[in-house]
């Protein structure tokens, strides 16, 4: 019986990632955006009525991947001054750093503004709370992806548990309808201090298709407190939320 095992193991190979952060993705995968500088004022008016997400600004051209869904309409468009690469490392600590201007070549971590506490006690192990607050599951997906044989996101000791009372943080997908606030308040406020607060996706970031007028959205729970990182993505891919937790928390890779 264990030589039949030993078998299909070598038949099967090594099948984890053994450094996420050198993996280099497919081009069809859609990461961070360049945009070359110099772009015509009238495209760049159409690239930006044509946003689904409203995530482009003109003034300075920018693409806010807080808000952004990458659905590649803006790169179609204008693909001589605006291409997705497939760069996964967009996760930061800070909300503005998610904002890609002209000439911008790389989402900055911001690792300064890390509260200083993190790294004094979330160093070696990590128990996340997730809760999908009115997401449409593809976020919710891809971060139980996560924790497969891949990616194997358990052996940086992070981990999902089911009670908030055995969680270090909280992971929120999804807008966060009028429905989910309060239960996700609560949820909240029965992790103990000090917690962390992760948003995944840019439902939970920004609100995204959904906005933050949306009779049914209700973003009061994340103007109340603090985030301590932010993870683009439509939906977030596993190898962005590692490389946002292993930075934040500072993780060693091996």
């Amino acid at each position: 019986m264990i030589t039949k095992k030993i078998e299909i193991l070598k038949e099967h190979g090594f099948q984890t990632i053994k450094k996420p952060s050198s993996v280099i993705l497919p081009d069809r995968f859609r990461g961070r955006p360049e945009i070359k500088s110099g772009i015509n004022i009238n495209i760049a008016d159409i690239v930006c009525k044509i946003c689904p997400a409203k995530a482009i600004s003109l003034n300075p051209f920018s693409i806010d991947l807080g808000r952004c869904v990458f659905c590649g309409e803006c790169e179609r468009i204008c693909p001589s001054y605006i291409r997705f690469t497939n760069d996964f490392k967009m996760a930061s600590v800070s909300r503005e750093a998610l904002i890609v201007k002209e000439g911008d070549t790389e989402i900055d971590f911001c690792k300064g503004n890390i509260r200083p506490e993190i790294n004094d006690i979330f160093k070696r192990t990590l128990k996340l709370r997730q809760v999908s607050a009115g997401g449409d599951n593809s976020s919710e997906m891809e971060l139980n992806a996560s924790t497969n044989v891949n990616f194997d996101i358990g052996r940086y000791g992070i981990d999902f548990v089911a009670s908030p009372r055995h969680a270090d943080g909280l992971v929120i997908t999804g807008p966060i309808t009028k429905n989910m606030s309060e239960a996700l308040d609560n949820c909240y406020s029965c992790i103990p201090e000090p917690k962390v607060l992760i948003l995944a996706g840019a439902d939970a970031i920004s609100g995204s298709l959904y906005g933050e007028d949306n009779k049914a959205v209700d973003r009061y729970f994340v103007k109340q407190h603090h985030i301590d990182l932010f993870i683009p993505g439509n939906p977030v891919h596993p190898l962005s939320f590692i490389y946002g937790c292993i930075n934040t928390f500072n993780i060693n890779q091996g």
